[in-house]
């Protein structure tokens, strides 16, 4: 004998139906909030950011040692012209003044080599800290948006986790009414089905929006109003009511 509950029993899965739709669809909207693909794509983008500031962080830092390197070679240079020259003023020998002479030719030429070398590393020196400064605003900005999508995506997600908390208040209220067996096959079937209640509205079930065969039909007609009948197509209980045409 098939499952047995009022029609005014039956139709209260409708309004639970529509309250677990409800439930579906806030659920939906959650997991996919524009401001979820807006910090995937910031995520994407940050990660590539963050990888060619790396590469530009080591070619200036690279290029700052270097230029460190030329201004401890000029350094060099410059004591031992200051040297040179001292011993140059301090000597009488002809053979030492044509040596420091000769020396400070090669030094003189050795520091215009290495101010020109200072001179071309310290531009690329500021070429490089410029490019880094870019991508460092870049990432600066990327941050700024992060925060205001997850401002923008907490809010929301807040404003839905309250819409969802109500309607599983009402839909808790409402499961209370029905009667226990009916509630279990209604369960049951939107379990396995992913939908309950079907509401059978001039000959069309309303899970499936299928209109029902003359045998199915018939089948529905011959059911007492208080048999509990499954939708051939959804296998959702099919309501039925004055809408129904049977």
């Amino acid at each position: 004998m098939p499952l047995q509950a009022s029609p005014a029993d039956q139709a209260l899965l409708l309004d639970l139906q529509k309250l677990d739709t409800t439930l579906q669809q806030l659920a939906h909207r959650a997991a996919n909030l524009p401001e979820i693909a807006v910090l995937a794509t910031v995520d994407g983008d940050a990660h590539r950011l963050r990888s060619r500031m790396a590469s530009e962080q080591g070619a200036w830092e690279d290029a700052q040692a270097e230029l460190r390197r030329v201004e401890s070679d000029v350094a060099v240079v410059e004591a031992r012209v200051a040297r040179d020259r001292q011993r140059l003023a301090s000597t009488s020998s002809v053979k030492d003044v044509q040596a420091l002479e000769a020396e400070l030719a090669a030094l003189a030429k050795r520091g215009s080599d290495l101010e020109d070398m200072q001179l071309e590393v310290m531009e690329r020196v500021e070429s490089l800290g410029a490019v880094a400064t870019v991508t460092h605003e870049e990432l600066d900005q990327l941050e700024v948006r992060r925060a205001d999508a997850r401002s923008t995506r907490d809010a929301k997600l807040g404003e839905l986790e309250i819409e969802r908390r109500q309607v599983e208040a009402d839909r808790a209220t409402l499961a209370e009414k029905v009667p226990a067996d009916l509630l279990d096959l209604y369960e049951t079937q939107r379990r396995r089905y992913g939908i309950g209640a079907s509401l059978l509205r001039g000959g069309v079930s309303s899970a499936s929006g299928v209109t029902l065969t003359g045998s199915d039909l018939a089948a529905v007609r011959s059911a007492s109003a208080y048999d509990v009948v499954l939708c051939p197509d959804s296998n959702a209980v099919l309501v039925r009511t004055n809408e129904s045409g049977i």
